[in-house]
């Protein structure tokens, strides 16, 4: 099996996120897919496998703990590898189908065009346990989906030193815990914390921002944006909410290509 490991969101090698991708072919059983990303150990290992129909493929995520619905930086990092090896060479549009649905990425010069569900939240109060989660950082707002919880903070420099404690934020969120603000630079900046599906912070996560996209449009009054996780590693993305979808906007880079010796 092709396996290759790709630096998603970033034009620079290890910047952004790194996910691992797996070309599938025969099929692949799920123990076999959740061990392979155990031992890439990497936040996501994406597996693509070839389907009937023009440029249609199928795409699993797995994290080193579970499968996960949806993941974007792995999606980007699956298109980059789909373009860059020739593997779909005439047309610059691929379809993933994938537990979220079908997923566009459409390949616009070097830059790659994600098109993926908008994340509603419902804004919530705050709660106590927030200050468990992130000890001494001013929380002014919080919302939340079925997935991720959103805790908004007063300014980049709050988002960027922030000290998550992982058993409050493993205790009391369901997949992960989101905190932004609004950038100096950027429209806003986030960083992600998903402990419960063994990845403590995230660099840059593209299903996030299809929770950030719709959440900052209705507090900035626009639909296009300029974002920045924050992460060591950071990672620059563009988003541009269209009524029930997200646009997510990256570049990605290769940084090994090999075989599963297995």
């Amino acid at each position: 099996m092709k396996i290759f490991q790709v630096d998603a969101f970033t034009e620079r090698p290890f910047n952004g996120n790194p996910a691992a991708v797996c070309m599938v072919e025969g099929g692949i059983d799920d123990a076999t897919c959740q061990a392979i990303a155990t031992e890439m150990n990497l936040s996501e290992t994406a597996f693509v496998e070839e389907l009937e129909g023009e440029f249609n493929y199928s795409l699993r995520w797995f994290t080193p703990a579970a499968e996960v619905d949806l993941c974007g930086h792995a999606t980007l990092a699956s298109g980059h590898v789909l373009f860059s090896e020739g593997i779909n060479m005439e047309n610059n549009t691929v379809r993933f189908q994938t537990r979220s649905g079908e997923l566009l990425v459409h390949q616009d010069k070097d830059m790659l065009v994600m098109d993926f569900p908008a994340r509603l939240s419902a804004n919530m109060p705050l709660l106590e346990e927030f200050e468990e989660m992130f000890a001494g950082s001013e929380i002014v707002a919080a919302a939340r989906d079925k997935y991720n919880l959103i805790l908004e903070m007063p300014t980049e420099a709050v988002v960027r030193k922030a000290t998550p404690n992982m058993e409050a934020i493993a205790e009391h969120s369901d997949q992960g815990v989101i905190i932004t603000a609004p950038g100096d630079r950027y429209d806003f900046v986030s960083r992600f914390f998903g402990p419960n599906v063994g990845v403590p912070e995230d660099p840059v996560t593209g299903s996030a921002h299809c929770q950030l996209g719709p959440y900052w449009a209705k507090k900035l009054g626009k639909n296009s944006f300029r974002a920045y996780q924050a992460s060591a590693r950071g990672g620059e993305i563009g988003v541009e909410v269209k009524e029930d979808r997200c646009l997510l906007k990256g570049y990605a880079v290769t940084v090994f290509r090999g075989e599963l010796a297995i």
